[in-house]
């Protein structure tokens, strides 16, 4: 149950409740009042309901609605990095979704790893049994599985206590004068696009319930309109290197949500330019994982080596 008092007028009911939990969708929050779920000053109300101030708003957050799921194992072809009875390491390829969501139900990592491995541990929720972090669709790199319940545990421990660390590569639009940067930015969801999270500051911080994001980023290597970029995330918010890099001006090339998908200058060379257009995606890639095994203590450090395309585009880069 909540109860809060809103600080601004004018603005739509379902939409304050939606900015204020942005983790559940205007859609599911328009169901919840009609069902006379929230109340303005204790009495029901619609959703277009224009809000003033001192208005009180109460209510109770609506049930998960769990997506549309299924759960049948999947001959999707893995790269296995590392197994053993507990867990295991993998390097996802890009376009595969980690576990089934809204409009992607099956023909996930989820179901390629139930037809690799049926046990696994039972995990944070149904959907994504197993699963302790996650990469975007379009992300590749190393993600780790627990196949019991005890190594998912003390792994979702430690990442929450920041002791798993997690580097990426990423080739950014724009060549940064420093070779070390720290982006201390808190990240919260985009105030209009739903999909997107952005960075906030001041008043915006609690509106929009952004949470501290910390990354530390490193020149790997620069051209003149390029730079390969190391990212070492401190913490792990949704989107996190893409939003930070965006938000000083250098997006990641091929990404289309934080504006990395560009028109190639003229006078780059014509191979490099068709490659660019012709990407699938943000070339971000989770390249080294550094974690202790949750039953054995033992220190376990791995890398993935970049993936084809990225590479490619680096060769052409370097001549």
């Amino acid at each position: 149950m909540g109860e809060q008092v809103v600080q601004q007028s004018g603005v739509r009911l379902d939409r304050w409740l939606a900015q204020t939990h942005h983790e559940i969708s205007r859609e599911r929050w328009q169901e919840w009042i009609e069902q006379g779920e929230v109340r303005v000053n204790g009495r029901t109300v619609k959703p277009a309901y224009r809000l003033q101030v001192g208005d009180r708003v109460d209510y109770s957050l609506p049930p998960d609605r769990p997506p549309e799921i299924d759960l049948r194992p999947e001959a999707i072809p893995l790269q296995i990095v590392y197994e053993d009875e507990a867990l295991l390491v993998v390097n996802k390829p890009r376009g595969l979704t980690v576990h089934p969501a809204p409009g992607h139900p099956h023909g996930t990592l989820v179901n390629a790893l139930l037809a690799y491995a049926p046990r696994l541990a039972h995990g944070s929720a149904e959907f994504r049994p197993g699963i302790v972090h996650r990469l975007d669709k379009d992300t590749t790199g190393l993600l780790i599985v627990a196949k019991t319940d005890r190594a998912h545990h003390r792994l979702s421990a430690d990442l929450q206590r920041r002791v798993i660390h997690r580097r990426y590569l990423a080739l950014v639009w724009g060549a940064p004068s420093w070779e070390r940067h720290t982006v201390d930015l808190p990240i919260g969801r985009h105030p209009v696009n739903r999909k997107k999270m952005s960075v906030h500051a001041g008043e915006n911080v609690v509106r929009y319930q952004a949470r501290p994001a910390r990354t530390h980023f490193t020149v790997r290597q620069r051209w003149s309109r390029f730079a390969l970029i190391e990212a070492e995330l401190e913490t792990g918010r949704t989107h996190q290197v893409r939003v930070h890099l965006s938000a000083i001006g250098y997006p990641i090339v091929g990404d289309p949500l934080y504006g990395g998908v560009r028109t190639p200058p003229s006078d780059l060379p014509d191979e490099l330019a068709q490659t660019l257009n012709n990407l699938q995606g943000q070339l971000l890639h989770a390249y080294r994982l550094e974690f202790v095994h949750p039953l054995t203590g033992e220190p376990i450090t791995l890398e993935a080596p970049l993936p084809d395309d990225f590479q490619h585009i680096l060769s052409l880069l370097q001549r």
